[in-house]
């Protein structure tokens, strides 16, 4: 597995070992010890499978008093996902780093607690799997527009399809003040 530090602290890009031949592929997508080298050292509590369609995007999710950290992939279809580091104390504030995952390339990437997270949709259709470290509190949930100006995300997509939760987040700044 070759793990690959992003500019945002704690954030990597799993590589695993892919065995491929004309039977098909294996590759083994989590084992404690080996994340455990990685630095990833939360410890999983939950996991989840969305699937979307083409345009479709999620996010940016996050959660204030309980949050989650995530191990992401996709097991069909294509997305460019994003990790936000939304820490006012941080020297990388509002930066983002983005990286397409798909089922060709079997990459991962971790989010650790306290980063905003999301991720659109570039193929027909996608299955996004994650495991997080928290469990998901629908009451501490809280989110970022997906199109603030102050983090200039650079989405692959024209017009996304943004869910009517998704279509009411204030930009960081704002949702920092509250």
């Amino acid at each position: 597995m070759k793990v690959t530090k992003t500019k945002l602290q704690g954030v990597v890009i799993i590589e695993p070992d892919v065995y491929q031949d004309e039977r098909g592929f294996f590759l083994q997508t989590y084992q404690e010890t080996d994340y455990l080298k990685a630095g990833v050292t939360e410890k999983f509590v939950q996991d989840n499978h969305s699937r979307s369609t083409r345009g479709v995007l999620r996010g940016l999710h996050f959660q204030t008093k309980k949050p989650q950290g995530k191990l992401v992939r996709v097991t069909h279809g294509a997305v460019y996902d994003v990790a936000v580091d939304i820490n006012p104390e941080s020297p990388t504030f509002t930066e983002w780093v983005g990286i397409e995952l798909n089922e060709d390339n079997h990459l991962q990437l971790y989010i650790p607690p306290g980063y905003a997270h999301g991720f659109a949709v570039l193929s027909e259709s996608a299955d996004f799997l994650y495991k997080c470290t928290d469990y998901f509190d629908p009451g501490n949930e809280i989110g970022i527009a997906w199109n603030d100006p102050d983090i200039a995300i650079d989405w692959p997509i024209g017009s996304p399809i943004v869910s009517e939760k998704d279509s009411k987040w204030t930009n960081l700044s704002d949702t920092l003040s509250q």
